[in-house]
Order: structure tokens, then sequence, then C-alpha cells
């Protein structure tokens, strides 16, 4: 009898105990659209709802140990990265990415967490952008970190379209560009495609909620997933805005610890609502 495959799907990122993002909110989102996850540990934090206490960095050897474990013995379809935290960990990503050429790599250039604490120093996020940005099917930032990439503020529609094409065509890679962090009844993200040279906007229902914690990773994990399952890059993002919507408005009727929230992952499972 003829076995199925799994679609397999990596997360490159680091661990946050409560669940909230990180890896095991990749691990949710990756199963809940579809596919098989797989993860390399990059990182740990002692973090909660309320913020992150500390930061353990993995050893970058172990990380490439992780990761030769990983493709040694699994077909990968699509990758995706979110907080590395060491410059010597952004070059052995970098490196055994270029060695393995896995297809899709998506990036969430993690740099700072809800709480404001800083999950990338400011001489690697230099480092991040010219030796991991080149490497990558398509980066994910929010505005803030956006803002970080081009040094300057971003308030308006306008000004993200001007900056996404700015990121892009700096760097020679696809961005999406979220708009999170503005106001407004809609939230709104813009994709700037370096091949065709296009700003694709895609807007969904703004939820008044705190329960946002991990909506990045939800957000970029759901893209990689729809990729390695054969959708094109628009109707990845399209799919994936459309689930991390239906997750946040679920998500905003329960309670968990003192602080932010997370989205609900599951929220089929628990609402009736289709995924």
């Amino acid at each position: 009898m003829e076995k199925n495959n799994y679609i397999c799907v990596l997360t490159i990122a680091g661990f946050d105990p409560s669940g909230g993002a990180g890896i095991l909110t990749d691990i949710k989102t990756i199963s809940a659209t579809g596919c098989y996850p797989v993860s390399v540990i990059a990182a740990l934090t002692a973090q909660n709802t309320q913020g992150i206490q500390a930061i353990q960095e993995i050893p970058t050897h172990f990380v490439m140990q992780q990761m030769d474990s990983i493709f040694s013995d699994l077909e990968i379809r699509a990758v995706k990265i979110g907080m590395l935290h060491t410059k010597e960990n952004i070059e052995a990503v970098s490196s055994a990415l270029e060695k393995l050429k896995p297809k899709n790599i998506i990036l969430d250039p993690v740099m700072i967490a809800t709480d404001g604490c800083k999950l990338l120093p400011s001489l690697d996020i230099h480092f991040l952008k010219e030796r991991l940005f080149p490497l990558v099917d398509l980066i994910t930032p929010n505005i803030v970190e956006a803002e970080i990439i081009i040094g300057e503020k971003i308030e308006t529609l306008s000004e993200m379209e001007s900056a996404a094409e700015r990121i892009a065509n700096t760097y020679n890679v696809n961005i999406l560009l979220k708009g999170g962090h503005l106001k407004g009844k809609q939230s709104s993200d813009v994709l700037y495609s370096k091949n065709d040279f296009n700003h694709n906007w895609f807007h969904e229902k703004r939820i008044n909620t705190k329960n946002t914690h991990g909506t990045g990773c939800t957000l970029s994990s759901a893209i990689t997933s729809y990729l390695a399952q054969g959708y094109t890059l628009q109707n990845a993002i399209f799919s994936a805005k459309k689930y991390l919507t239906k997750a946040i408005g679920s998500g905003s009727t329960f309670q968990l610890g003192s602080g932010c929230g997370p989205v609900n992952h599951f929220y089929f499972l628990t609402t009736g609502i289709d995924q």
C-alpha cells in the first residue's frame, strides 16, 4: 500500500514557553493550515503574556546540528525564519540555506518584541539585512521593523508603499509590509513584488483586542504553509491573512494571563467557523 507524504515546513525561531509567539505559535499555525511542522530552536526565552524576562542564546554549532538532522532525513517544502538573536546564528543559517537551497524561504525579521524588548542587537540588524535578506523569497516586517530597516518614519499607506518598494529594490527581495500599527478600521498590508514592480494590498477588518501576541509569527508561518502546498505568493498571503483575522477574532473572546494574550490558532475546532 502506497503511503502519503507529509508536506513538511521548517520553522527556525526562538522558543516562547507561554506559547504566544515563536516556535510554538509556528507549530500551531503550520498544523492548523495543513502542513507538518518541524523546527530548529535558535534562542530560548523566559516569557509570558506580560513580556520577555530573559533570553538565552543557543550555541551556533547546535543550531547547525539541528538543521543537519532535519535536512538529512526529511524533505522540506518551505522554511520560515523568525528570531535568530545573534550575528553568529544569522551567518550559520544563511550559510546553510546557501548550501541546501530549500524552496520557499520566508523571513519574519524579528527585531523588537511586543513589549519593546530588543531581540536583535542594532549592529546585527545591519548584518541581517545584508546577509540574509537577499537569500529569501519574502520578508514580512511590521511598520516598526520597516522603520528600523530604512531609518525613517512610516505613518500613511502611501509611505508604506514607498518603504516597501525601497526595501525590495535595495535588497532584491519581495516584501510584505504589515500595517497593523497604523490606525483605522482596516488592517492593511502591502506586497511589493521585485519582479513585476507592483503593489498589491490586502485588507481585513481591524479587531479591537489586546490579544495580538504572536500575530507576526502566525501570519508568516501561515504564508509559508500555504506556499508549501503550492499556492502562489499572492494567494498564500491572501489565505494567510484571512486565517489570521479569524484567529484574532476568536482569540479576542479568550483570556490567558494578565497581559497580551495569543490568537486562537485552532478557532475552527471551538467556534464552528470554517477554516
